[in-house]
């Protein structure tokens, strides 16, 4: 049973508010702007986000990821591409992202469609990974139904033997995918849930601005 009513479970925001004249015109500077932010106040996981993707008939599925690189040509995050979510965005390429900091009572949702980085990039990356984090790649069929720990800890210990030294080889089923964004909304908690809500379409080569109602 749960301890306590989860009707009564909720915070009054109140830290800062959000206006279209406090935001850059540039939905990518904005989110560098607040993304600074985050990583002044501390906060543990800061590029932790929700990936929501969904099957070509429509069926969705999310999980919590990181964020691995992120310019004007999109955002970076890096996965099986056999897992659940990848087999999604073959069929599928339409996802979002959700960045939630509730230490700064912000979040920020970002749609658009997915693309598969460069294998440049995924080996450039792998490459800076800690060496048992390359050889869990190796040794996971992520999404896979197993029989138990012991499978994936066989595995692992496999490719311990078997890769000895640091120079631990890309996957072939591994690398990273890119969200080229067509909206952004920056939201900013306020207080009696009147929350400010500032949204970024894609138009053509141009970004329009506008308020959500809370």
């Amino acid at each position: 049973m749960i301890k306590k009513s989860l009707a009564d479970l909720r915070e009054n925001y109140k830290l800062k508010s959000l206006d279209i004249s406090d935001v850059d015109l540039n939905p990518f500077k904005q989110f560098e702007v607040w993304f600074n932010e985050v990583l002044e106040a501390e906060i543990s996981e800061p590029n932790a986000m929700c990936v929501a993707t969904a099957t070509k008939e429509g069926k969705p599925s999310a999980r919590v990821l990181l964020l691995k690189g992120f310019d004007e040509k999109g955002f970076v995050f890096y996965t099986n591409y056999e897992s659940r979510k990848g087999k999604e965005l073959a069929e599928n390429n339409q996802a979002s992202l959700l960045f939630f900091w509730v230490d700064l009572e912000r979040q920020i949702r970002i749609e658009g469609t997915v693309e598969k980085v460069t294998n440049e990039e995924s080996e450039k990356y792998f490459k800076t990974r800690p060496f048992k984090s390359r050889l869990g790649a190796w040794a996971s069929n992520q999404s896979e139904v197993i029989s138990g720990r012991y499978i994936i800890i066989k595995k692992f210990v496999g490719y311990l033997a078997k890769f000895r030294s640091t120079n631990v080889p890309l996957p072939p089923y591994w690398g990273g995918y890119r969200l080229k964004p067509e909206e952004f909304e920056f939201w900013q908690g306020r207080a009696n849930r009147l929350h400010d809500r500032i949204r970024y379409k894609k138009e053509k080569d141009n970004w329009i601005l506008e308020r959500l109602s809370p």
